[in-house]
């Protein structure tokens, strides 16, 4: 064979080679953000007062709980797990801190730190049951979402309204910019998670045991990584989230209530996966999840600006959204196999 047909003979292998997995990875997050940019654009063509920079902002004043138990769900997914408990834990959360607080009087700095805890040891429990019994992810964390649930009940099956001052105080607090642009404390209690969860995937050995164990957990535990450990970690993080949403939610809702967060954990899967995560594990962007989770308030503020809607058409919209990016990842994954 001669040297010019060995060379067109290697052309097309550079050419897949040139197109790299990282490149690959990052196509659904790059759909996602041009999908949020035209939501946008369209919003601000069609509505008076769309095209504004509050707008976005009260995208997150409205998701910021949502988007750190999302940011929780994408620790869990990037393992190939699955954590079904994060709206029972969320509403949990709620519960605790409106009982504590309202009913005995609690100091609200005294109160924030025990959810949290509480949600952290909740999500490692369940972890290392997976982990040491090898039980399936989907069943493990059904038995957590009905527990928790339950635990809510215990505490009240009525909604417990909080008029304690200082978590009203921080309800009700803005933050002003310039040209009258306000936030709220939670809002940059969530930017705080997801910049800490953007360090901590992908600049430390956490991060990098994570997409590993979620390649091929055979393979991460022949090369002699803590796969065990960092499982557990995982969904002790996840619960951590959810306990910190929950405690956003209660102040964005001023109340809790058994009946909070219903379906959240779907909600914050769908905002994982339209950020590019893989549900299968190993490959994703905790920034693709926060453009999840604008993408999804998006929808909703675009409903809401319409007036005519149901309500009911948000669903309808993320499942077909959800369903479109599932396709989008599977076609991603034959093309990876067939470069192969």
């Amino acid at each position: 064979m001669s040297t010019g047909t060995v060379n067109a003979a290697a052309r097309p292998a550079r050419r897949v080679a040139a197109v790299s997995p990282g490149t690959r990875a990052r196509v659904p997050l790059i759909v996602t953000a041009v999908l949020l940019a035209v939501m946008f654009a369209v919003g601000s063509v069609r509505y008076d007062g769309f095209l504004s920079a509050q707008v976005v902002l009260n995208l997150l004043i409205d998701n910021g709980f949502l988007l750190v138990v999302a940011v929780g769900a994408t620790f869990v997914i990037l393992t190939g797990g699955i954590d079904l408990s994060i709206g029972s834990m969320v509403a949990l959360s709620t519960m605790l801190t409106a009982w504590l607080v309202e009913s005995h009087g609690w100091p609200l700095a005294a109160v924030i730190p025990l959810v949290l805890l509480v949600g952290a040891a909740g999500g490692a429990l369940m972890g290392w049951v997976i982990h040491t019994f090898e039980i399936q992810p989907f069943i493990v964390t059904l038995a957590g979402m009905f527990l928790a649930r339950g635990l809510c009940y215990t505490i009240s099956t009525e909604s417990v309204t909080i008029t304690d001052p200082a978590t009203t105080a921080v309800a009700q607090t803005r933050l002003y910019g310039p040209g009258g642009l306000f936030v709220s404390i939670p809002v940059l209690v969530a930017v705080a998670v997801l910049l800490t969860a953007f360090v901590v995937l992908h600049h430390t050995r956490f991060g990098r045991n994570l997409y590993a164990l979620g390649g091929n957990e055979s393979s991460a535990r022949l090369m002699g990584l803590p796969t065990g450990t960092t499982k557990i970690a995982a969904y002790g993080v996840s619960g951590l989230c959810s306990a910190l949403g929950g405690l956003l939610l209660t102040f964005y809702t001023l109340s809790g209530y058994a009946l909070h967060a219903m379906g959240m954990e779907l909600d914050a899967i769908a905002a994982t996966v339209i950020g590019g995560t893989l549900l299968t594990g190993g490959s994703g962007f905790v920034l693709g999840t926060a453009l999840g989770v604008l993408v999804l308030g998006m929808i909703q503020t675009l409903v809401n600006f319409q007036g005519t809607l149901s309500s009911w058409w948000t669903r309808i919209v993320i499942g077909a959204l959800l369903l479109v990016f599932i396709v989008l990842q599977r076609l991603m994954g034959g093309r990876r196999h067939a470069a192969r």
